[in-house]
């Protein structure tokens, strides 16, 4: 994508896109990407921390376009169609995706990028070649599930197993490498695996002490609206996500919530969405901003500098969330609209 203008800020943003299928994780997807994307602007003559903060904003594409971990958890806790979920991560992700790329082409404009020479078919075929065997990973999962071969819990397996296999091929994995790969990931999966068994814990002291109730009559008490509702919900998600990651917030806030959009009628699947979308945005927004703290620490550039750089980005992705949600809401009044998934 070089002869287009900003193609390498493009590339970067289809990377994330791919790479989404393979990590399901902002964080892991700036800090298995950043390091190779960076250099690559910075040798392509791009500002430092406008490089920075596509990277940054691209990475949010991972935890919507399946598969999301993000969305396993929710669909774990609320007991909401994991499959399901998938789908309706695809269209919103894609959204996110064509509205970085249009605003990687606006600020490449203001600050004239040059343009590289389109490669050629040689080239463009060497890509491929080298490339086809990752970004078949995602075509696996995605047939899998909807063709009904294996579950999603079964796709994870089948993911593995063939990224596994891939790495070897590469030579980025070796034998010796594996005790300490596996490490990780068991430190990882335990983290998580705790997190959803407390969860169901948690879930059942609150119907004991009937919280989510209380909180569903509150909430049906300012508004019948479910775009008033479903605006409260976000800025709690939003505030949320300033200050939590988002594996606790799904946790604790799901149960409690769940009872308002039952109530209301509003889709629980397109719900999920929006609520990991909001929460993504504060993996870029301080105090926490877990995204920007691994992006600085790669770099060595503030993380005050990155913020003001990634403003575009996160008033994109807050733009494609609202017409999300007005579209969600639409839905109520009108059940013969189309799902998106």
């Amino acid at each position: 994508m070089g002869h287009f203008r900003g193609g390498l800020a493009h590339a970067n943003v289809l990377a994330s896109v791919i790479f989404a299928g393979m990590s399901g994780s902002a964080i892991a997807d700036t800090g298995g990407l950043g390091a190779i994307e960076l250099k690559a602007m910075k040798d392509g003559g791009y500002e430092e921390d406008f490089s920075l903060a596509v990277t940054g904003a691209s990475s949010l594409i991972g935890p919507v376009i399946p598969p999301s971990v993000p969305l396993v958890l929710y669909g774990v806790t609320a007991s909401v169609s994991i499959a399901d979920l998938f789908d309706a991560g695809i269209l919103p992700g894609i959204l996110l995706g064509l509205v970085m790329i249009g605003i990687n082409y606006i600020i490449c404009k203001d600050k004239n990028i040059p343009v590289r020479k389109r490669a050629s078919l040689v080239e463009i075929w060497r890509s491929f070649r080298l490339a086809f065997w990752s970004c078949l990973l995602v075509v696996i999962i995605r047939c899998g599930i909807t063709m009904g071969w294996f579950t999603p819990t079964e796709a994870a397996v089948v993911a593995v197993a063939y990224a596994l296999a891939l790495s070897f091929a590469y030579k980025t994995m070796t034998i010796r490498m594996l005790p300490k790969a596996l490490k990780e990931v068991l430190d990882i999966c335990a983290g998580v695996l705790f997190l959803i068994s407390t969860s169901t814990l948690f879930s059942w002291i609150l119907t004991f002490t009937g919280i989510p109730q209380t909180v569903a009559r509150a909430l049906l008490s300012v508004s019948d609206s479910p775009l008033v509702l479903m605006l409260i919900i976000s800025l709690i998600f939003l505030v949320l996500g300033l200050f939590m990651y988002s594996t606790p917030a799904i946790v604790i806030m799901t149960p409690i919530l769940d009872p308002v959009i039952t109530s209301m009628g509003i889709d629980p699947v397109l719900f999920g969405v929006i609520l990991v979308l909001w929460l993504m945005v504060g993996l870029v927004t301080p105090p926490v901003c877990m995204v920007l703290f691994v992006l600085s620490s790669i770099s060595g550039v503030s993380i005050g500098k990155i913020s003001k750089a990634i403003v575009p980005y996160i008033v994109g992705c807050i733009s494609i969330i609202l017409l999300l949600i007005v579209y969600t809401c639409l839905m109520v009044s009108n059940p013969a609209l189309p799902l998106l998934y």
